[in-house]
């Protein structure tokens, strides 16, 4: 973290902050929270750290744009995966800040658990996430985030129409 002064409290904070306003369904908020440049991924499980989602399947792997699109997906009558929507519970724990390359960046990972449930089902979805954070003007932003999930395959869960 050059140049920085950020602590890992502040980032849990923030980490916490997302986390609720994902519980909370404030979407829109959450979406603000990331930068013009930024991706939010998964890949599917069982890829390597190497598997980009140009030459590997990822569940989702959105630019700006992409995410924008589905944050208004998510609002609207027919997006019938999440109507009613979901009630969720993000948990994270073991959150790691970690040396980096980028004078503006911060490297974070941390440990994620979610709870869906929806229409009488409970869903759970356990993972490591890792973030490439931003200070702009004096705010913490998202530039990237990656969620791994730690399971075979989503069978059980169903797909994933929730943001983890």
């Amino acid at each position: 973290m050059k140049n920085m002064t950020i602590d890992r409290q502040e980032v849990e904070d923030f980490l916490y902050a997302e986390a609720d306003l994902l519980d909370s369904w404030q979407l829109k908020e959450w979406f603000a929270l990331f930068t013009d440049d930024c991706r939010y991924l998964v890949p599917a499980a069982g890829l390597t750290a190497e598997a980009t989602p140009q030459n590997s399947l990822y569940y989702i792997a959105d630019d700006h744009v992409l995410l924008d699109e589905r944050v208004k997906r998510l609002y609207k009558r027919n997006a019938h995966a999440e109507q009613p929507h979901s009630k969720t519970r993000h948990f994270i724990t073991n959150v790691r800040l970690h040396p980096v390359e980028l004078a503006d960046e911060i490297a974070v990972s941390c440990a994620f658990l979610v709870h869906r449930n929806r229409s009488g089902q409970t869903s759970t979805f356990v993972g490591r996430s890792t973030y490439r954070l931003v200070l702009r003007d004096g705010a913490m932003l998202i530039r990237e985030k990656l969620c791994r999930l730690d399971c075979d395959d989503l069978f059980k869960q169903g797909r994933i129409s929730i943001l983890l």
